[in-house]
C-alpha cells in the first residue's frame, strides 16, 4: 500500500514541537503497519527532510505568524481574503495547485491520502478528491480559533480569529465528510468535530518518544519547577499567561522556576525566581532537572504532548484538567488542580518533598499498543489490509 501524507511541514528529525512529535508517531505507526509512505509539504528554512527519497518537497517556508514581518503577514492576509482561504491555509499557497498536482502525479500512484491537519489540506483541497483519504485532526482548530477570538488583545485580532473560526469550522466539516475515517488525539475532539461514532473516528494515543523511556534513576535537582513548550502558539500562551499571572504570585519568593521554549513578546514575570531560558539542547534533561513539572494548559484542543512526555519520564507534576486531555491514566505522582491557590500549594508541597518518580515505561507501552491498533483500524476503513503490528 502506498500512502501520500500531506502536511504543512515535512519531518526533519528535529521533533522540536508537539506537532512534529505527533507526526513522527503517526508516520512511524503507518510504516510499522506495512505502508509505504510518501510525505508532501514544506521544510523549515535551512532544514532537510529526514527521508528525502520519500518526500515531495515544495520548498522552504517559515509559517510562524509571530516571527513573520509585517509585509509577510499582510501578504498572507491578502491571499486569504482574495482566495477565500483560512489564514493558516493561505500560508501554504506559496506553490500553485497545478504544480503540486504535477508533483503528486510524478510520485504516484497512491492508494490513498492521509490529510494531516487542516492547513495544507485546506490550501489544496480539490487535489485530494481522486482517492480515498484519512483525516488526522491534531486539534479541533475551529474551537481553538474561537477561544483565541474571545481572548484577543485588539478588535482587529478578534475579527481575524472570528473569521478563522468560522472558515475552519466549515473546512473541518468538509474534510471529515470526505474522509473514510478520522484520527483525533482526544475524545473531546471527536465530539467537537461531529465524528464521535466508532465507525467514523478513533482516538490515536500518542507517545512522546519512539523508544521506551529509561527506568527511574537518581537525578540532580537544580530548580523547583520547569516548564517547556511552544509558547508562541496562542492556546499555549493562554496557559502560560494564567500560570504567571495567577499561580506564580502565590509562590514563595525563593521558589525557582525555569521556563524554556520559544517565547512571544510581552511575556514577563516580576517573581524573582522565574527565569526564561529560551531553547534548550535536550527537553528531557531540562525537565529532569526540576523537582516537578507544572502542566498549565487552560484551553485549546488536542492532546498536550508535554503531559505525555512528563508521564513517560515518570516525573512529579501538577496539572490542570485541560492538560490531561487524551490521557487515559493519570500517574500517582500527578496532582490535578484548576484553582490557582490549590495549584500553587501543590507545587510547594511537591517541591519540598523528596522526588517521587514513577516508572513511565508501562505508560509508554500502553500508549504505543493502543496507537498501533487505532492506526490499523483506519487503514482497514480505507480497504487496505495492514500487516500484523508488533506489540
Amino acid at each position: 500500500m502506498h500512502l501520500l501524507f500531506a502536511t504543512s511541514i515535512v519531518p526533519d528529525g528535529s521533533l522540536g514541537s508537539g506537532y512534529e512529535i505527533a507526526n513522527e508517531a503517526i508516520l512511524d505507526a503507518l510504516r510499522r503497519a506495512g505502508a509505504r509512505v510518501t510525505v508532501i509539504g514544506y521544510a523549515w528554512p535551512g532544514h532537510k527532510p529526514s527521508r528525502p527519497q520519500e518526500t515531495i518537497l515544495l520548498g522552504e517556508q517559515d509559517v510562524r505568524t509571530e516571527t513573520a514581518s509585517a509585509p509577510r503577514k499582510l501578504a498572507w492576509l491578502a491571499r486569504a481574503l482574495s482566495g477565500n482561504l483560512t489564514f493558516a491555509s493561505a500560508k501554504m499557497r506559496m506553490v500553485d495547485p497545478a504544480s503540486v498536482r504535477r508533483q503528486i502525479d510524478r510520485a504516484g500512484p497512491f492508494d490513498a491520502y492521509v490529510l494531516n491537519s487542516v492547513q495544507f489540506a485546506g490550501a489544496f483541497e480539490r487535489l485530494f478528491d481522486d482517492r480515498p483519504c484519512l483525516f488526522v485532526a491534531h486539534n479541533a482548530e475551529s474551537v481553538s480559533a474561537a477561544e483565541n477570538a474571545r481572548s484577543a488583545r485588539s478588535p482587529f485580532q478578534r475579527f481575524l480569529f472570528a473569521r478563522e473560526a468560522r472558515m475552519v469550522a466549515a473546512l473541518e466539516q468538509r474534510l471529515c465528510d470526505k474522509a473514510r475515517f478520522v484520527f483525533t488525539l482526544t475524545e473531546e475532539d471527536r465530539v467537537a468535530l461531529g465524528v464521535a461514532s466508532p465507525d467514523r473516528s478513533v482516538v490515536v494515543p500518542l507517545t512522546a518518544s519512539m523508544t521506551p523511556p529509561p527506568p527511574p534513576r537518581m537525578r540532580a535537582i537544580e530548580v523547583d519547577a520547569a516548564l517547556i513548550g511552544s509558547w508562541t502558539w496562542e492556546p499555549n500562551r493562554v496557559g502560560l499567561d494564567w500560570f504567571l499571572r495567577t499561580v506564580v504570585p502565590l509562590l514563595p519568593a525563593d521558589f525557582r522556576i525555569r521556563i524554556a521554549g520559544g517565547m512571544p513578546s510581552g511575556i514577563t514575570s516580576p517573581h524573582p525566581g522565574v527565569t526564561f531560558v529560551g531553547r534548550v539542547p535536550d527537553a528531557r534533561d531540562f525537565l529532569r532537572s526540576a523537582a516537578l513539572v507544572p502542566l498549565v494548559s487552560r484551553g485549546g484542543t488536542g492532546v498536550q504532548l508535554k503531559t505525555i512526555e512528563t508521564f513517560e519520564l515518570g516525573l512529579p507534576s501538577v496539572a490542570t484538567t485541560s492538560a490531561l486531555r487524551g490521557i487515559g491514566h493519570t500517574p500517582d505522582n500527578c496532582v490535578v488542580a484548576d484553582d490557582p491557590t490549590a495549584f500553587a500549594a501543590a507545587m510547594v508541597r511537591l517541591a519540598g518533598a523528596a522526588p517521587r518518580d514513577v516508572d513511565g515505561r508501562a505508560f509508554h507501552r500502553s500508549q504505543r499498543v493502543a496507537h498501533d491498533k487505532a492506526v490499523e483500524r483506519g487503514l482497514r476503513k480505507l480497504g487496505l489490509a495492514p500487516v500484523a503490528v508488533p506489540t
